[in-house]
């Protein structure tokens, strides 16, 4: 509360809705903005259409990161980033996990993650199947159970958790807007008009933390300059911009080992046209490893628009990679690569393994 009196932000505390232009109702009382209204309402949790899921009352992602008591034995339907962070930490605290995934583990990333981590969760102890399709789920006295298509076979679980994302009824229709599930918004995170702005999960963009705080400084800078008549940097990288949410989104997936990742995938730039090239190391082979924990196993890709000399994606895999994370961003935001040779890395330090990418990639002419 000290820190909102010092920014001069009054908290009400209470239901929402939109009910016209610039103007909300809370608890029977309206408010009206004097230049914008922002929806920041975070993210709920969709579950899947398997028959009979609802009804055996699963955990979502909230329910499984809250819970006071570790259970006998956990299905975690979704093989990404929730389902895999989900496995690693109650199969940590002795809980007995299988993870059922359509296809394999963390999909939308490089597909040596995946693979080092469903292995890392395999000798962790838990049952990891994938090509698996849920198809009904059910409680006896045993607790719950499931049916999926591949297999057919039949276990017993007190769980179930699915990581998704869903936003709430906000009264838009009484802009003139249809209500969905998110609001989509431009790089300046307006939705359509000059006032109603979405940011964070409610816009679908980025579903994380830290991108909705970037998404916060944005708009706020954006609000104050339509507020002020000042001019908009709107221009890709701009001030007033979200560019970020397309091309340099960090993502640390807290599993073990850990996967830290920016940008694109070698799949997804090409699939964008681009003339990549990418790179791979051992982890292990840099000589900062040793220092960091016996016996490092891990692996580093970097992905390269040859046309314009940037890297474009950067994926790590292993103990500790989150903290490696933020270097690979700075090179995403478009530092040329004959820069980064540039960038000395301490020794004897894990962050060696830019030096060794660079090499790996070539020196520029």
């Amino acid at each position: 509360m000290s820190w909102l009196e010092s920014a001069d932000i009054a908290l009400i505390r209470g239901h929402a809705r939109i009910t016209g232009e610039k103007t909300i109702e809370v608890g029977g009382e309206t408010h009206t903005a004097r230049a914008a209204v922002a929806v920041v309402t975070g993210s709920l949790h969709a579950l899947p259409d398997v028959p009979g899921l609802a009804e055996a009352k699963p955990w979502g992602t909230r329910e499984g990161t809250s819970a006071q008591q570790v259970p006998e034995s956990l299905l975690v339907i979704g093989g990404g980033v929730a389902g895999s962070e989900l496995a690693t930490a109650w199969a940590s605290l002795g809980a007995k996990v299988t993870l059922v995934a359509r296809h394999g583990l963390l999909g939308g990333m490089e597909p040596f993650a995946g693979e080092l981590v469903a292995d890392a969760l395999r000798e962790l102890g838990v049952d990891v199947r994938t090509g698996v399709n849920p198809v009904r789920v059910g409680r006896d006295e045993h607790g719950l159970g499931h049916h999926h298509a591949r297999r057919r076979h039949h276990r017993h679980h007190e769980r179930g958790a699915q990581p998704a994302g869903r936003t709430r009824g906000l009264g838009l229709e009484s802009v003139g807007l249809t209500a969905g599930d998110w609001l989509e918004v431009d790089d300046v995170l307006v939705h359509g008009t000059d006032w109603l702005y979405a940011v964070g999960d409610a816009n679908h963009r980025a579903l994380l933390t830290h991108q909705g705080k970037y998404q916060a400084r944005a708009a706020g800078e954006a609000i104050a300059a339509r507020h002020q008549g000042t001019p908009l940097h709107t221009e890709p990288w701009g001030a007033h911009v979200a560019t970020a949410d397309h091309a340099a989104v960090p993502q640390v997936t807290f599993t073990d080992p850990e996967v830290a990742s920016v940008g694109l995938t070698e799949k997804a730039a090409r699939e964008q046209g681009l003339n990549v090239r990418a790179v791979e190391y051992d982890l292990g082979g840099v000589a900062g490893s040793a220092l960091q924990a016996d016996g490092y196993t891990g692996r580093a890709k970097m992905v390269v628009d040859e046309d314009r000399g940037v890297v474009v994606g950067v994926t790590f895999v292993g103990q500790d990679v989150a903290e490696m994370l933020h270097a690979a961003t700075i090179a995403v935001v478009e530092v040329p690569v004959d820069r980064l040779w540039h960038a000395v890395p301490a020794y004897p330090t894990m962050n060696e393994i830019w030096l060794r990418l660079l090499e790996t990639y070539g020196r520029p002419a």
